[in-house]
């Protein structure tokens, strides 16, 4: 078992929800590694320092950037382990699963986390770690936020006692609640495929340049055609079909407002 996080040093849910758990000292029952990717992107406080880490694997050793050497050797340091990759995002406070394919791993991970979204990526990512196997990948939360951080320590755990690491957390099948709100925490049930929705990307939705951006829509609620999703700088985007935002946000990336997706039924209903 493998957890991964600092993929991007200016998420900073991962790195501490891997103190926790480095602090908690668990008695795991299987080994696990326990991996902060990018330290010098981590200590500058930006995403990356010369190539997004998420967009060079495989790597090669003889790269030409910091990034691309490091994808190599957290590939090789990765080898035969099922992997969980902590990131955070600009888009949604609610946690959600990644996977490049709906497979087996994604099978008898998911349903054990507190999300209710899988984001199914196949095609859509080209040099992300998500696309090697053995690999899903979870935005906990709100960039920079507590609440992401205390949502990765949680997913943390869950993905441990999933994979036979750690003792599962309850024998009826139930996990906190997102701390998003900073109240007492709700008890939701996990486990259950069919409460998991699958959302499939279809294409990124561009984005001009300009020096202001909104985004009026909720990611994973459907936009319908003729509803304005997107401005820049005033000019409003309307939806020339419908379409449910995934990823989507202002200032998330440089030239894309995030990604179109189709929901494509539940968990459970996926064909293998």
């Amino acid at each position: 078992m493998a957890v991964v996080a600092g993929i991007h040093g200016d998420e900073p849910c991962g790195p501490r929800a891997v103190d926790r758990l480095l602090a908690a000292d668990p008695d795991v029952e299987r080994p696990v590694k326990l991996i902060v990717a990018n330290e010098a992107a981590i200590e500058a406080g930006v995403r990356y320092t010369e190539e997004d880490l998420n967009r060079a694997f495989p790597g090669d050793p003889n790269g030409d950037t910091h990034e691309s050497q490091l994808a190599h050797h957290l590939m090789a340091e990765l080898e035969g382990s099922t992997v969980l990759a902590l990131h955070s995002t600009q888009s949604t406070d609610e946690p959600f699963a990644v996977a490049e394919t709906v497979g087996e791993i994604a099978r008898a991970i998911v349903p054990h986390l507190s999300v209710s979204k899988l984001l199914q990526t196949e095609g859509l990512a080209e040099g992300r770690l998500v696309q090697h196997p053995h690999t899903i990948e979870v935005e906990c939360g709100l960039q920079g936020t507590d609440a992401a951080a205390e949502n990765g320590h949680r997913l943390v755990r869950e993905f441990l006692a999933a994979t036979g690491a750690l003792p599962t957390a309850s024998p009826t099948g139930t996990a906190p609640g997102h701390a998003a709100d900073g109240g007492e925490p709700e008890t939701e049930r996990y486990g259950d495929s069919s409460s998991v929705d699958v959302f499939e990307l279809v294409d990124a939705v561009p984005k001009p340049a300009a020096d202001e951006y909104e985004v009026f829509v909720e990611n994973f609620a459907e936009v319908t055609v003729g509803e304005r999703f997107a401005a820049a700088d005033g000019e409003v985007f309307t939806a020339d079909e419908s379409f449910y935002p995934a990823l989507m946000s202002p200032y998330g990336y440089v030239d894309v407002f995030g990604y179109a997706a189709d929901r494509v039924g539940s968990l459970a209903d996926r064909p293998v």
